[in-house]
């Protein structure tokens, strides 16, 4: 009887602490997934402004391709971000409203599914609570951790360039993993798919082309190695026809009449390779980290990292152990990575050089910013987009890796006594994950109140303008609505100059605007 009581004791601790991190998770993902919708939501308020002028005009009068002609003899060569930003803006305002929910679906399906494929490879078991936590933060500290969250999620020249691109490499990984499983036909289809959509991205947005130009460049490297090369043929030639894509699109983007003209506009002050320039650019790539490091919003990737670690080696539920007990610690390791057993200098090349490449792939970023907006083209926090995907990723997973790592020598010794210091650990960084989170808020209140407060704004305005212009009104009254730190109308003391107040004028079928 005394056995019997203690097992049950055992037991009912082990059921309490499966329902207290089950709990935590759904707080955090609950949590993360409130900020999201809120955010997604907003799209119904997205009015136009800066390069929306411009991009809804010329849909309008000249078309998706025509758009796309435009922007590759006289805008910038960038020919896909052109023809994405004529579907967007086909039906008029429809497009920018329903974009930034498409994006967020896109984002977190992808993670997910990556997530789970992963997993499946690794043999951690991951419950589907703790996966979709720690997609849902991750996306959350993404979007909306950084100094633009409106330009990263509600303004679609900047998520068309920046945010659609990563999305687009998550998918392109899940279906290279998925195609490695399945016979030759899939993998040659798959090698095919990367190619195009690297031909994609390299005419979409450069600071994405650099970014996983680097990342899949370094790891068609690795594979060359001895004690890293793959068993087929299929990863390395993945990561080649990327690259290639990545080349072939940007070769057209740069040598197009209109990436020309935009070069002549702000020609370089420094060389490229000169010393005065190099340390322009590492100054202004160390003011990028010193903002980024600042922001306390991204100690919760690493910190829902840390909880997914934790129940993944703690294995207590159900489901977890009778799919452990099914495939057995042998097979875990053969899904592992076979790299696992080249020895530790391998492992920590592998730990390490993910940051240092991260930190690469922000001096790419820079470099290019500085290349196309000039000595203050770092403040385009937009693009910073671009590495702080795969930097946010990084630190969920360094937290993971180390939640696993900290826990898994009590699930060997099948110790119970540090349980409850496995739990306050827990519960420790569900803590740091939420107040982390907690920083978010007053940006998000802040971008909500002025969406909204714009959008009644707007369309009042826009009623106004378009009662002028059936009048027969030729310079019409425009007041700025400012939003997001973007450009209205009159921006600058020169009108000739002012290239949205000449977009306003062209949607408004006007000659010209004066400020009300």
């Amino acid at each position: 009887m005394p056995a019997l009581i203690q097992s049950l004791s055992v037991s009912s601790r082990i059921h309490v602490a499966h329902a207290m991190r089950l709990g935590c998770a759904w707080l955090v993902a609950v949590t993360s997934g409130s900020l999201l919708t809120v955010a997604a939501f907003l799209g119904l308020f997205v009015r136009p402004t800066s390069d929306d002028w411009c991009g809804v005009t010329k849909t309008r009068d000249m078309g998706v391709l025509g758009i796309t002609r435009d922007f590759y003899e006289t805008q910038n060569g960038r020919v896909a971000n052109a023809f994405v930003t004529g579907l967007v803006y086909t039906d008029g305002l429809l497009g920018p409203k329903i974009l930034p929910t498409l994006l967020v679906l896109g984002m977190t399906s992808g993670l997910l599914t990556l997530l789970r494929m992963l997993d499946r490879r690794l043999g951690w078991g991951v419950p589907r609570p703790f996966a979709l936590a720690a997609v849902l933060t991750v996306e959350a500290v993404v979007l909306l951790a950084g100094t633009r969250p409106y330009q990263a999620l509600l303004w679609a020249p900047a998520t068309i360039s920046h945010t659609l691109p990563g999305i687009l490499g998550i998918w392109s990984v899940v279906l290279a993993l998925a195609a490695a499983r399945r016979g030759r036909g899939s993998r040659r289809a798959a090698v095919v798919c990367a190619v195009a959509v690297g031909a994609v991205v390299g005419t979409l947005s450069e600071p994405f082309t650099a970014v996983s130009g680097i990342f899949a460049g370094a790891a068609a490297a690795l594979l060359l190695l001895p004690g890293l090369r793959a068993r087929t043929w299929f990863p390395l030639a993945w990561c080649a026809g990327w690259c290639g894509g990545l080349v072939a699109g940007f070769t057209v983007l740069y040598t197009s009449p209109g990436a020309r003209w935009r070069r002549a506009q702000e020609p370089p002050t420094d060389g490229l390779l000169s010393v005065k320039g190099l340390r322009a650019d590492v100054h202004d790539w160390l003011h990028v980290w010193q903002s980024v490091t600042h922001t306390w919003a991204y100690l919760a990737a690493p910190a829902v990292g840390l909880l997914l670690g934790f129940c993944c080696a703690d294995r207590f539920g159900s489901r977890g152990a009778e799919a452990e007990a099914g495939r057995g610690a042998s097979d875990s390791t053969e899904r592992a990575s076979s790299v696992l057993a080249a020895g530790w200098a391998w492992r920590c090349l592998l730990l390490v050089l993910p940051a240092v490449l991260v930190l690469v792939a922000s001096f790419g970023v820079v470099v290019g910013l500085r290349m196309g907006y000039g000595p203050t083209g770092w403040q385009y926090a937009r693009a910073w987009t671009n590495f702080l995907l795969p930097m946010t990723l990084l630190l969920c997973g360094y937290g993971a890796l180390l939640g696993r790592w900290a826990a898994r020598p009590r699930v060997a010794a099948r110790s119970q006594t540090s349980r409850p210091a496995a739990m306050a650990l827990s519960v420790l960084a569900t803590a740091v994950c939420l107040s982390s989170m907690a920083t978010i808020v007053p940006a998000l209140r802040d971008m909500t109140g002025s969406a909204v407060v714009r959008a009644q704004a707007w369309d009042r305005q826009d009623a106004a303008m378009k009662h002028q212009a059936r009048d027969g009104v030729t310079d019409a009254a425009y007041h700025p609505l400012p939003v997001g730190y973007l450009a209205e109308p009159f921006f600058t003391r020169t009108y000739s100059r002012d290239w949205v107040a000449a977009c306003v004028s062209q949607y408004y079928r006007v000659q010209r605007i004066h400020k009300k």
